[in-house]
């Protein structure tokens, strides 16, 4: 049997915000349809989310314009509060979202499986910069 290596792209950003408040922000549909979008062209209108090993989350995320949207949804494998959400996403492929608390601020680090679709570089753009307007979210709030 062959087996392919899953190429991973990692994606990281410190945000000036306790671990507690990083936290809330990223795991409360509340606060998730406000900073999850990579650009200001996109939104997130709703955000469900069941953090618990073996619950669910989705994410509708769409273009304001209309012309495109999809759901951005998986189970989660592991969670340990204030340190690591890991989930597998609805077509398989693995994630891990690290948090590590530095004093007054937070890395955030995501580690995924890249998709056959779109380019690595594409991708690894796309997460990051969710993950910056996540971070601009948190600092400001």
């Amino acid at each position: 049997m062959e087996t392919a290596e899953k190429t991973t792209i990692t994606v990281a950003a410190t945000v000036i915000a306790l671990i507690q408040k990083v936290w809330d922000l990223w795991t409360k549909p509340a606060h998730v349809v406000k900073w999850n979008n990579a650009s200001d062209d996109w939104h997130t209108p709703s955000a469900e989310n069941d953090l618990r090993p073996g619950g669910k989350f989705s994410y509708r995320m769409e273009a304001k314009d209309g012309s495109f949207g999809f759901d951005f949804a998986g189970i989660y494998d592991d969670v340990v509060e204030h340190e690591r959400i890991g989930y597998t996403l609805g077509d398989g492929r693995k994630v891990e979202v690290l948090f590590a608390p530095d004093g007054n601020s937070t890395l955030v680090k995501e580690t995924f499986e890249a998709e056959n679709v779109n380019p690595i570089e594409m991708q690894r753009g796309g997460w990051q910069a969710i993950l910056d307007s996540f971070k601009k979210y948190a600092e400001a709030n």
